[in-house]
């Protein structure tokens, strides 16, 4: 059927329900004969009569009160659901789904959600943790996070942390075994815990930089994660050395669980963003999500 047969069944409903085209067209804010033509068409659609007309009056005819007993429950679920629509316009209210990987939740979308979802129970978010460069239309989700270097230039991307940097770090109990390294390639004769990068498969090289130098090194090692805090983990119990975010590792540092290598060559990483394709018809439960979210220095 054609791509107007639900106004043409919407006029049908309502001329059979009114047993009136002069009372229906009111209802629907049409002319009695634009309503007598679409039912007309709908009859040569369908190839049967659905209204018995005389002068005085309109009825259903057998097939069109089937019809009639099968549109009217259905469309009311519709209207109730449009409905229900309409107000999610103006509520704080609905589910957003957002993609991200672990350390971006625990570091800086779990602590600005906690008093955010306590201000707002009707507002739900489902949070993906995911390393894979995600494409966020194709999979359903509201929004994305990632650092601001890898948000596709047709996003809007709205900064929720600061810029920071990545350490290289090794348990006291590693560093007895083996001397830290001097410079990244060093890092080829040291046992490395790698991180798994599942869009490509492959795994991260490792980025460095001093005064305006740039190095990636391969690195080799017994262990490979797809988690930030695994790899973290890994080096705590003396696997080898992790690249990991420095606020992660900073509070091991500082009581003496992990020791830092190669600082002069941290490179700095210019902090995550949250993206999403388009701010039209945003409700407003997800408006108040990015503001919540949106990084203040």
């Amino acid at each position: 059927m054609a791509g107007d047969s639900f106004d043409d069944l919407a006029s049908f409903l309502a001329v059979a329900q009114e047993r009136s085209f002069t009372r229906a067209a009111a209802r629907l804010g049409v002319t009695p004969s634009a309503l007598s033509h679409a039912i007309r068409g709908l009859e040569a659609k369908l190839g049967v009569r659905l209204l018995n007309r005389t002068t005085r009056s309109v009825s259903a005819s057998e097939a069109g009160e089937r019809l009639l007993l099968t549109l009217a429950p259905r469309f009311e679920e519709i209207g109730a659901e449009l409905a229900r629509l309409r107000e999610t316009k103006y509520r704080l209210a609905g589910t957003i789904r957002v993609s991200a990987a672990d350390y971006a939740v625990d570091a800086i979308l779990w602590p600005r959600l906690t008093p955010f979802l306590h201000a707002h129970p009707d507002i739900h978010v489902e949070i993906a943790i995911d390393y894979a460069l995600t494409d966020i239309v194709a999979e359903r989700y509201d929004a994305g996070v990632r650092a601001g270097s890898q948000v596709a230039k047709d996003m809007i991307a709205v900064r929720i942390g600061p810029d920071f940097r990545f350490a290289v770090v090794g348990s006291p109990a590693y560093f007895r075994r083996r001397k830290p390294p001097k410079a990244p390639s060093d890092l080829l004769d040291h046992a490395c815990v790698n991180l798994r990068l599942p869009t490509h498969g492959g795994l991260y090289a490792w980025e460095f930089e001093r005064r305006g130098r740039e190095e990636r090194v391969r690195v080799n090692g017994q262990l490979t994660f797809n988690s930030t805090a695994r790899m973290l983990t890994a080096a705590l119990d003396g696997f080898g050395l992790a690249y990991v975010p420095e606020d992660l590792a900073a509070p091991h540092i500082a009581a003496g669980r992990l020791a830092p290598a190669l600082e002069g060559w941290w490179p700095r990483s210019d902090g995550f963003h949250l993206y999403y394709p388009s701010r039209r018809h945003a409700s407003p439960a997800f408006a108040k999500f990015v503001e919540a979210l949106r990084y203040r220095a």
